[in-house]
């Protein structure tokens, strides 16, 4: 299943030719963690490489999840613990279960101000103090229709775009992917609706969005990757592309799901 235990890079030229460049970091190089190298972002300011991730606190101090913050000079690392403890541990956040502390994203405003968004069943939003690992005010909840998982926050033009793993179980037990959009990145949201739907083999799917020589591109995961003898799965998921493309009025128009990905030729601008 979700056994990770060390994060990886890769880097690309052209989004279909990738270089690995092996692990960056492992959950343990935080001394209050145990273990997990679950999902994480790295974000670049003042000449930093902020990595935000989550993984299993040490069971003698804290229950459950929490969110460490690393930094480096080069995304490649070493990363190492930017403060020595976690940024966000269970105790911290009101939530249904002892994992509800993952998955966050990062956002820095064209003033300077940074922040971080994470969340699994309730979403929640903090902003950042100018050192990147304390906050700077509460931390509060921002409402999402069946939000479960996997926030993604980025900006095109003058729309905040908050981008998540969906599910509603009345219809299906498989997570899809929704988003919101705002004026300002404290909201109010407005649900657009749903940009694609589930994961081939994989009842978890979530979002990453760039854009890339001036286009934009989704990346998700899927389970149906075979590596040698091994099939994916759940808990072998693999990452998958496609571009995306934007409405005249802002609006993200609906993603098809391919096996080829980009490898594809454009059909439209």
């Amino acid at each position: 299943m979700f056994n990770l235990t060390e994060w990886l890079a890769f880097s690309t030229q052209d989004l279909q030719h990738w270089t690995a460049h092996g692990p960056i970091m492992k959950p343990t190089d935080f001394a209050w963690a145990q273990k997990d190298a679950w999902a994480s972002q790295v974000h670049e300011k003042n000449g930093k490489f902020w990595f935000y991730t989550a993984v299993e606190h040490d069971p003698a101090t804290s229950q459950g999840k929490a969110i460490g913050v690393a930094v480096a000079d080069n995304p490649l690392g070493p990363f190492k613990d930017a403060r020595g403890s976690a940024l966000v541990r269970n105790e911290d956040t009101k939530g249904p279960h002892n994992w509800d502390d993952i998955d966050p994203t990062i956002w820095t405003d064209d003033g300077g101000t940074s922040w971080l968004i994470w969340g699994n069943a309730v979403c929640k939003i903090a902003r950042l103090k100018p050192n990147m690992i304390e906050f700077d005010g509460p931390i509060r909840t921002i409402d999402l229709p069946d939000f479960e998982e996997g926030p993604w926050v980025f900006k095109r033009g003058a729309i905040y775009y908050l981008v998540y793993a969906s599910m509603d179980k009345r219809i299906s037990p498989n997570e899809r992917i929704s988003y919101a959009t705002a004026a300002r990145i404290t909201g109010p949201w407005t649900w657009r609706g749903q940009i694609t739907g589930p994961a081939e083999n994989s009842f978890t799917i979530h979002p990453g969005i760039v854009k890339f020589k001036g286009v934009w591109y989704f990346f998700y995961h899927v389970g149906t990757l075979q590596v040698g003898h091994e099939r994916g799965g759940l808990g072998r998921r693999a990452v998958a592309v496609e571009r995306m493309h934007f409405n005249p009025d802002g609006t993200i128009q609906p993603i098809t799901q391919t096996a080829a990905g980009i490898s594809l030729q454009p059909t439209r601008p």
